[in-house]
């Protein structure tokens, strides 16, 4: 074991365990610098053909990353030692995309924000009849990252628009039908699918016969795509507002309640990243955060979401329309000491 990630080495698989349950396995910087040296290694070791990363049994698979403390750090060490996080998140990302063998994530349970990084990179994804799966960071003042902005605008129908700026939450089922997970296995089977994995199985096979159809439902594909066809926010907005029906209220409802900051700096993300490679979006997206860090609604939100939990943040801009275009740019602007870079060193 290190830190909270148990490590082991089991006939050919690698398996990386997430165990900060009392904290919905929320990432530290501990766990992701663990999570991506093992990768570092693994990557060139031939004896590893497949990796498998999952959770203690509970209610979270990962909540996301440990946003209280980087807020903390940020505070008490400056914006410069509060970055670390998100360069070592960031960096195991790529890792993840390009481990160059079968990477599998079982999400069963709470899928949130760092959560979706160490699992939606990766090869195969497995979501089941208990997954939660969210990016709600516009609602805490941040933004759709861990390569959101790669994964997002690529989603069928417009749906990454929508689940970026509205912070939605979806079920195993839906997440399966977008893209987002590649298979639904009931959670009852994983652990009949690592045994077998273990055994000496194919892992395209084995989730051909665990897999199975999830019930249809979910999103309102005909509304998203009506409503978030533009990458405008300006454009959204207004689509929402000329429309009285439910969808197009309350979604626009949920949208006011977000920071109006952040829900135009990830909109102008999430444009920028559809002409993107994953390393150009992290890199994008490692520029954003330090923007944040350093001015923004990002402190306020953990206060009043996370750390107060009055659920009432004083956002900096009354409206996203009062968002100053100049000040959305800037966030884009490349940084003093040079963009993020990925490889395997280190």
């Amino acid at each position: 074991m290190s830190g909270v990630v148990h490590v082991e080495e089991r006939r050919g698989v690698g398996i990386l365990t997430l165990d900060r349950p009392k904290a919905l396995n929320a990432l530290t910087l501990e766990m992701v610098e663990t999570v991506s040296g093992t990768l570092r290694r693994w990557h060139d070791d031939t004896a590893i053909r497949a990796v498998v990363v999952s959770a203690v049994p509970g209610r979270a698979f990962c909540a996301g990353g440990d946003v209280r403390g980087v807020i903390e750090t940020a505070a008490r060490d400056g914006v410069r030692d509060a970055m670390r996080f998100f360069r070592e998140e960031y960096r195991m990302n790529w890792r993840i995309a390009h481990l160059g063998k079968p990477y599998i994530a079982l999400l069963d349970g709470i899928t949130m924000g760092g959560g979706v990084g160490i699992s939606v990179h990766g090869t195969h994804r497995i979501a089941t009849e208990n997954t939660t799966f969210a990016m709600p960071e516009t609602g805490i003042g941040f933004f759709p990252d861990v390569g959101a902005s790669w994964v997002l605008p690529r989603l069928p129908q417009h749906a990454g628009f929508y689940l970026g700026l509205t912070g939605t939450q979806l079920d195993g089922g839906t997440t399966t039908r977008l893209g987002l997970t590649t298979h639904y296995v009931p959670a009852l089977d994983l652990e009949t699918l690592l045994d077998e994995l273990l055994d000496g199985g194919e892992i395209d096979a084995l989730v051909a016969r665990h897999g199975i159809e999830p019930a249809p439902g979910g999103l309102d594909a005909v509304a998203i795509a009506r409503h978030f066809a533009s990458d405008d926010i300006g454009r959204i907005l207004a689509s929402l507002e000329a429309d009285n029906g439910r969808f197009a209220r309350e979604t626009l409802a949920t949208l006011r309640e977000k920071s109006p900051f952040s829900i135009a700096v990830t909109t102008a993300a999430l444009r920028r990243g559809a002409g993107l490679d994953l390393a150009g979006c992290l890199a994008m997206e490692y520029r954003m955060v330090h923007r944040f860090l350093e001015d923004s609604d990002f402190a306020e939100g953990v206060r009043a979401q996370v750390v107060d939990k009055d659920k009432d943040p004083r956002w900096r801009h009354d409206r996203i329309e009062d968002v100053p275009a100049a000040a959305v740019e800037a966030c884009f602007a490349p940084l003093p000491d040079g963009d993020l870079t990925f490889d395997w060193h280190d």
